[in-house]
């Protein structure tokens, strides 16, 4: 089959969405396999832990270890791109993370999974940030807010769709089918990304910027292990470790990356008050999700006592609130831009926060999917404004650069929103419960309460941030919109 010589960044009245639509399902499936694969492991640990007979430390570093692998590679993305084709790259980690989760699938024993699963991660890490800059340069800038809208779907999606899926595949057939489910997936990914993605430019790079290929992963992934490891205890000498040594590994990173005219991750972007502001919101929106997506599953089942898979129906009104919210988010921010959106979209998430923050075993089950509804809602409206209004407010030659920097940031601050709020939630179990003056189903009823109005306040902080956003030069809506100069990106309006 011959590849498609397609031309990305047409201008407005030349651009059809019908074009882009067979590339943008290629990138898509590629991309919603890999998020699938990060919410699918967790509801099967259990039944990990008994297959392997086993003990949950062991079993846990099959989530660590993906993650470690994940963002170790992420900083690597973009000289990769440049150096040897961002389509060819794909590719190549499409196909890397297809046969580790056939690997995995058929693992033996805890250490070969554990193996097989890094190797997943290897390959997923670089998945996301080049899909997301090929996605960019598909449509033209007045039109990227549709596009980068249709992309969003599989992003919030695939998390509440995780769940139901898992729980399905390991209570009716067998655990190892959340794995080898993605050979198909990953193989129809490749014929269609081989087949319909457009040929990517390889640059020449006769600059390698080692010191800071080296650094990048040390940094990332010590960090995510030191963050990882805090769940248990913040003064043990795995966490305490992992934080420095990452810690130190980040400092002499963005010393080396600054000093580099050819860095591996442009960190010069934060140079643009725009673009940090806007960073900084999709931190914030990244831990709302991540806390709508860990906390209330483990409410649900642990103080409602429903079933994974009843979990995972619950969830489900969020994933049809978000799709039914991406396209739309994504029109209205070609005419109005990303502010309204995210402020509109951050408020509403706060509110839904605050709701569950109340919630009691008295509260009847369509209290709480309306507020999960809300929750999807919201974030169709916030996250991909904010994401595409980060890419926008980037220098236009630097995507391919930008995009593994927010998404290596973004993998550091999940973890910490993962140690942060599952250590927070039981303390607060614990000091609800100290004394004996609460029954325990009280104490972790009270405690869940304490750690939603935590995530709430946290995104009524992201809302008054959003009045700050300002529409970089090239952001701004029309036909009449044109590209801005590199130098152009780096100032706001």
């Amino acid at each position: 089959m011959p590849e498609t010589t397609f031309q990305p960044e047409r201008s407005g009245d030349d651009f059809s969405l019908k074009a882009i639509l067979m590339p943008l399902l290629a990138i898509i499936i590629g991309m919603i396999m890999i998020i699938l694969d990060s919410t699918v492991v967790n509801n099967a640990i259990p039944k990990l832990v008994d297959y392997f007979d086993t003990d949950l430390k062991t079993i846990q570093w099959t989530v660590t270890g993906y993650t470690l692998a994940l963002s170790a590679v992420i900083p690597l993305a973009g000289w990769m791109a440049d150096r040897f084709g961002a389509k060819q790259v794909f590719l190549v980690t499409i196909a890397l993370f297809t046969v580790g989760s056939v690997l995995c699938g058929i693992a033996r024993t805890p250490e070969e999974l554990i193996l097989y699963r890094v190797i997943q991660g290897l390959g997923g890490g670089m998945v996301g940030p080049i899909g997301l800059a090929m996605v960019f340069k598909l449509a033209p800038p007045e039109r990227r807010g549709s596009v980068m809208g249709l992309m969003g779907i599989p992003m919030l999606m695939a998390p509440a769709f995780g769940p139901v899926l898992s729980g399905w595949l390991v209570d009716a057939v067998s655990w190892h089918w959340i794995f080898i489910i993605n050979l198909p997936i990953g193989v129809l990914a490749l014929i269609l990304a081989w087949k319909f993605l457009p040929r990517s430019e390889r640059h020449e790079a006769p600059h390698l910027d080692v010191y800071g290929m080296l650094l990048a992963p040390v940094a990332f992934s010590m960090l995510a292990y030191g963050l990882t490891e805090s769940g248990t205890s913040w003064t043990s000498a795995s966490t305490i470790t992992g934080l420095a040594v990452g810690g130190a590994a980040l400092v002499a990173f963005i010393f080396v990356e600054l000093s580099q005219k050819q860095p591996l991750l442009e960190l010069r972007a934060f140079r643009s008050s725009d673009f940090t502001r806007s960073i900084i919101l999709t931190w914030i929106v990244q831990l709302a999700l991540f806390g709508a997506m860990l906390i209330l599953p483990l409410y649900l089942q642990r103080v409602f006592g429903y079933t994974a898979l009843e979990t995972g129906w619950i969830l489900m009104p969020y994933a049809v609130c978000a799709g039914i919210g991406m396209p739309i988010s994504g029109r209205l921010f070609d005419r109005i831009g990303a502010r309204p959106l995210a402020f509109a979209g951050l408020a509403v998430v706060s509110a839904a926060l605050f709701l569950l923050s109340g919630i009691s075993l008295d509260t009847p089950l369509w209290t709480i999917i309306l507020y999960i509804s809300m929750m999807g809602l919201g974030m169709s409206f916030a996250m991909m404004p904010l994401n595409t209004h980060v890419l926008n407010s980037a220098p236009r030659g630097l995507v391919s650069r930008v995009t593994p920097l927010t998404t290596a940031a973004q993998q550091v601050v999940v973890s910490f929103a993962a140690a942060g709020l599952t250590g927070y939630l039981t303390s607060r179990i614990a000091a609800h419960g100290a004394g004996g003056s609460t029954d325990p189903l009280r104490a972790a009823v009270l405690g869940y309460g304490d750690t939603f109005f935590l995530s709430a306040s946290l995104t009524a902080a992201g809302v008054a941030l959003t009045l700050l956003l300002r529409r970089p030069r090239h952001e701004a809506p029309g036909p009449a919109a044109g590209e801005a100069r590199p130098g152009e990106a780096m100032t706001d309006r």
